[in-house]
């Protein structure tokens, strides 16, 4: 059997003006004695300034990355400049600080994107680094992280000892003597970057990307939205359904339902709010009155004619067994977790209730938390 496949391992870093925190980082990753963490790409988040600084300083023929690299015998790793993701405007224009409110929200939305980008799919590995740029820089990062990570994704800030911390010409501890300028008081006195010690703190983190729906996941997302997704679980619980527009919202959020979803969410919201019996629907063993009461509410909101309604009549001619049932009562679930996340989704599931061998289906939302606009 062929080993599974690694997964693409990935540093990503917020910088300004220093990039000695690229190199920083990578070092404490890729050349400490136990486990060394070395990446298949680097990516870098910055301003216009930023880039430029990276680019001169790290990725020019002899500049400090590739330095390190062969100092160090690391393989090949893709840090190109294309890999370095510069802020802009409204308007597409490069950013050379983060300065109004305005400035950012769009570093926000522009950091979110790019997290969820590099984690949307599993055979990746993400390590971020909030070491560089501004301290708004590295919140929104650290933020970012948290609502996008995945249990394989690490978050971390490197610590560099005095001091080289503050020394821009510092970038790495080299295996051999290498003399660099510094200060200690008004003295100017010279120290052995091979002496410096750098460490890497570990930053636990909470993950939220469980509780985000799928159009967060999969598509361009904004950073006070995916807050707000990631908070859904703090919402009011409501489901409320408008029957003359056939919509439903759910916590306040509109939720995109096909007519048969609608229907069977209504259905069991009735029975709810009825104080009725959860509904067992076996193999082998049809339910006809369910099946009457399901397509008597068809023919109530589609009419007698109704496509919605003839559909159902014919899938239903038989009575409603699990042979109908399971199916439908997946795609609404379905339905639900893509608005609104899987926490977001649960209180408005379809849930079985009972034993397994003779379990019966049904909404668990208390009936005061239903409203049926009529």
């Amino acid at each position: 059997m062929n080993p599974a496949p690694t997964p693409r391992r990935i540093l990503l870093a917020v910088t300004g003006l220093t990039p000695q925190v690229v190199t920083e980082t990578l070092y404490a990753l890729a050349c400490r004695k136990e486990s060394p963490w070395v990446p298949d790409e680097i990516h870098l988040i910055t301003t216009a300034t930023g880039a430029e600084n990276a680019r001169l300083n790290l990725l020019l023929p002899g500049g400090w990355f590739h330095r390190l690299c062969a100092d160090y015998q690391l393989p090949a790793i893709d840090f190109l400049v294309e890999n370095i993701h510069i802020l802009t405007d409204a308007a597409g224009r490069a950013l050379d600080d983060i300065r109004t409110p305005e400035q950012n929200t769009l570093a926000a939305d522009f950091i979110t994107e790019t997290v969820r980008r590099l984690t949307e799919t599993a055979d990746s590995e993400l390590h971020v680094s909030i070491a560089g740029g501004r301290k708004t820089m590295g919140y929104y990062l650290g933020y970012a992280l948290s609502l996008y990570g995945r249990l394989q994704d690490r978050l971390s800030h490197v610590l560099v000892s005095d001091p080289y911390e503050t020394n821009r010409e510092f970038y790495y501890p080299t295996p051999y003597d290498h003399p660099i300028h510094s200060r200690r008081g008004d003295k100017e006195i010279t120290v052995d970057a091979r002496n410096a010690q750098v460490d890497l703190a570990d930053i636990p983190f909470v993950r939220l990307r469980e509780g985000l729906p799928e159009r967060l996941l999969t598509g361009t997302a904004r950073f006070s939205q995916a807050v707000a997704a990631a908070q859904c679980s703090g919402r009011e619980i409501s489901l409320t359904f408008d029957l003359a527009a056939h919509t439903v919202t759910a916590g306040g959020e509109a939720v995109k339902l096909t007519p048969q979803n609608f229907t069977l969410l209504l259905w069991l919201a009735r029975r709810r709010l009825a104080s009725r019996e959860p509904v067992h629907c076996r193999v082998y063993d049809s339910n006809r009155d369910a099946a009457h009461e399901y397509l008597a509410l068809c023919r109530e909101l589609f009419g007698a004619h109704g496509h919605e309604t003839e559909r159902a009549e014919s899938g239903l001619k038989n009575g409603m067994d699990s042979t109908w049932f399971s199916p439908a009562k997946s795609r609404l679930n379905k339905a639900l977790v893509k608005a609104l996340g899987e926490n977001g989704a649960q209180p408005y599931c379809i849930h079985p209730v009972g034993k397994r061998s003779d379990a019966r289906f049904g909404l668990t939302l208390g009936p005061d938390h239903i409203r049926v606009q009529e």
